[in-house]
């Protein structure tokens, strides 16, 4: 294993202790590396809208927590400055979301991440996230 690999597990494990917001939607950690991360949550009823389907802030939700992990694996503290999401297909209840964010560039102060989000293997939303470092570490 490599210390990247070690950082970025390390930096997830802190971080995951302190996120009431991840694990309160049922969200777990699937995977982490340096720039990656894939999360998963289940839509449960109570993150459904009026037409029966996923509440796309939920998706969001999940797809802007994978981002965080994911910008944050380098043991640098990272905060969104900018997000967006399309959404291409609805999610269901009871179905399990999965979020998989990669780095696409970071350079300076700023990074910029996409991250997809896929039910039962078909991708249901897309997501960029611009990230900016705010100084220190998160371990």
């Amino acid at each position: 294993m490599s210390a990247p690999n070690d950082i970025a597990r390390a930096t997830a494990e802190a971080m995951w202790a302190n996120d009431a917001a991840s694990q309160g939607l049922g969200m777990e950690i699937l995977a982490v590396g340096p720039g990656t991360a894939q999360l998963a949550m289940t839509v449960t009823p109570a993150m459904t809208n009026g037409h029966g389907t996923a509440h796309g802030g939920f998706i969001f939700a999940l797809a802007d927590s994978a981002f965080a992990f994911a910008c944050n694996s380098h043991n640098e503290r990272a905060v969104a400055a900018h997000c967006s999401i399309t959404y291409l297909r609805p999610g269901k209840a009871g179905k399990r979301l999965v979020a998989t964010a990669r780095e696409v560039s970071r350079a300076g102060r700023s990074g910029i991440y996409d991250i997809e989000v896929a039910q039962e293997g078909e991708v249901i939303a897309l997501f960029r996230g611009h990230s900016r470092l705010i100084g220190g570490t998160v371990t």
